[in-house]
């Protein structure tokens, strides 16, 4: 959430600024700005909105700058407005500033400034840092000074990006747990929130670590530890362009992506899986002899992801033995958990930036955990963070509602099972079958892809509906937990899932004549138990979708998508497809805005 850009160069920075924040929308956002250094001093626009807002009101103006910063707002504090959007400058219009994050201890803060005699134009915590950067610049005569001072000073989460006419051709930028990325063009240094808003320019990249500084001007990029002092950075080479981020004749980036999958699976296995009895993960073979040493491990994720662990924490406890649990990583932080060097800790995140995955990270890494992100995203802060990195291969996804990384998520945590398994020694036939079913996934998916328009006719049911319900068992309820989310995100129909034989225990109260129930039914030990639960429900007039495999079919069900014949395991990331599809197609049918759904933001960089 919140887009952020910069740049100082030989050319105009507006048209850098504005092509990034629309190659940022998909975070999510409810307003945007601009600050440039212009020959006459700062000049700031903002509108509530749509980018394409602040687009019309540029227009009519002359913007010349060659140094300027831009942002997209995703509120936390304080309502969307003109006034609440970034930038924010300080009272003389000398220093303009874009924050991404929160900052923890602004009301402090805020209560010292206004005693000083600054004056405050908005509710937010971020006009706050620009108001303290001018305070200490007044005090030390010196911008980078009064920066480092402000570093020291604040609490929480940034990722700010700084003008001034105090250094005209400069732009100042420091994160702490927020992203940001910054390149060098032949006659610009620029910086975003995220890689696809600079890749039109440049593909070699620096990624900031906690606390640091970098000063940009057209000629070169300064790095700076935060005791100021000069340091070196690695630069890295993105491997894709922005064309992969194109709709590709798809309507929607999020139909794009379904239609992906199969690529992007492809992709995630390339190299893992090495004929019929071998998972190769060389990002992990330095710590294979460690996993005989832990008596336990948690999967770690948020939303969708979160989804995704409750899958791998099945697979992993079932092939290994090992204990697993998993837990939001919201709740992880705060629970204290009993964790220590005995324990692994999975995190999975497609941004790589998600604030409260990041916080769980950190607290296992106080408690000695051993640490394995599962990451979209090279370079992100959480694989940066992770003692072991294993990256899903989905390439950038830009619908807000995540399809393709979910998937991706699901390989990338299956193979880990597998290896962990392999490295223990327990070899089943279960784990041959599953490779052997593995190599068949992209296949299969676009058979599936194939039968839209049975998925179009399935998101009829739900086009004039206020409820949904789904309903599963073991895998399958993970799978409908995430059909559910996905639904509610995209076309705002009202989603719950429930296990299936818990309906009886207070759930069915709801069913009544004409409640849709989606069912998945595709692990042979206890599908008849879920087509049993499936009955009740009929009883009282529910209308059926039924997801199963051959010879679980059900009378009375409204209609049945019989799935493909693969390892119960597998079942999981096969009968995504069509769950993705119902929601997209019902998102379609009442009109919802598909990629950006209300509220929402791809990139969660606040707890």
């Amino acid at each position: 959430m919140c887009g952020i850009t910069a740049f100082s160069g030989r050319k105009e920075a507006l048209p850098f600024l504005l092509q990034g924040l629309e190659k940022l929308e998909y975070r999510g956002y409810d307003s945007a700005g601009i600050t440039t250094v212009e020959s006459f001093g700062l000049f700031t626009k903002k509108a509530k909105g749509r980018l394409q807002n602040l687009k019309y009101l540029l227009s009519e103006e002359e913007v010349k700058g060659h140094v300027g910063i831009g942002h997209t707002r995703w509120a936390t504090h304080g309502i969307p407005s003109n006034l609440n959007s970034h930038p924010h400058t300080n009272n003389d219009n000398t220093i303009s500033l874009v924050h991404n994050g929160i900052i923890e201890n602004y009301r402090e803060l805020k209560e010292e400034l206004l005693k000083k005699g600054y004056q405050f134009h908005s509710e937010t915590d971020s006009e706050v840092v620009v108001h303290l950067l001018d305070l200490y610049y007044k005090q030390t005569n010196d911008l980078f000074t009064a920066l480092k001072k402000v570093i020291n000073k604040i609490d929480g989460s940034y990722a700010l990006c700084i003008v001034s006419t105090i250094d005209p051709d400069k732009v100042y930028i420091t994160k702490k747990d927020s992203p940001l990325v910054i390149g060098k063009t032949q006659d610009a240094s620029v910086a975003a929130s995220d890689i696809p808003a600079i890749l039109d320019y440049t593909k070699d990249v620096y990624f900031l670590n906690d606390y640091e500084i970098a000063i940009l001007d057209k000629e070169n990029i300064s790095f700076f530890n935060q005791e100021g002092n000069p340091i070196e950075k690695e630069m890295t080479t993105i491997p894709y362009d922005n064309e992969a981020a194109q709709k590709a004749g798809f309507s929607t980036f999020m139909l794009k992506e379904i239609f992906e999958q199969p690529h992007a699976i492809q992709e995630t296995l390339r190299g893992r899986v090495e004929g019929l009895d071998r998972i190769v993960l060389p990002e992990l073979d330095d710590m294979k002899d460690q996993f005989q040493n832990f008596n336990k491990a948690y999967f770690i994720a948020c939303g969708t992801a979160y989804h995704a662990c409750l899958v791998g924490s099945h697979i992993l406890e079932r092939l290994t033995g090992i204990p697993t649990f998993t837990q939001a990583a919201s709740e992880f932080r705060y629970c204290d958990p009993i964790v220590d060097e005995k324990t692994l800790c999975i995190f999975v995140s497609q941004s790589g930036e998600t604030a409260d995955t990041l916080a769980a990270l950190r607290l296992a890494k106080e408690k000695q955990c051993a640490t394995i992100a599962v990451a979209n995203v090279l370079g992100s802060t959480i694989s940066r963070e992770a003692a072991h990195t294993i990256y899903t291969c989905a390439g950038p996804e830009i619908a807000v509602a995540s399809t393709k990384a979910y998937t991706t998520q699901l390989i990338v945590l299956i193979l880990l099972a597998m290896y962990v398994s392999q490295s223990l020694g327990h070899q089943s036939d279960e784990y041959k079958k599953l490779i052997e079913g593995i190599a068949s996934l992209p296949q299969y998916i676009e058979n599936i892809l194939k039968d839209t328009q049975t998925f179009e006719n399935y998101a009829t049911y739900l086009k004039d509906q206020h409820d949904a319900y789904f309903i599963g068992r073991g895998l399958d309820y993970a799978s409908v937990l995430e059909g559910a989310l996905k639904l509610k995100e995209v076309s705002y129909v009202h989603a719950d899932a429930y296990m299936a034989g818990e309906l009886k225990h207070g759930p069915i109260a709801l069913i009544e004549e004409g409640s849709i129930i989606i069912a998945a039914a595709t692990q042979p030990t206890i599908a008849a138990k879920t087509i049993s639960n499936i009955q009740e429900t009929i009883a009282r007039g529910a209308k059926v979708i039924l997801f199963t495999t051959q010879g679980q079919e059900l009378k009375n069900v409204c209609e049945t998508y019989i799935l493909p014949d693969v390892h119960p395991i597998l079942q999981a990331i096969i009968v995504a497809i069509p769950l993705q599809l119902i929601a997209y197609y019902t998102a379609n049918l009442k009109g919802c805005d598909v990629d950006k759904p209300r509220n929402l933001a791809k990139s969660v960089t606040v707890e």
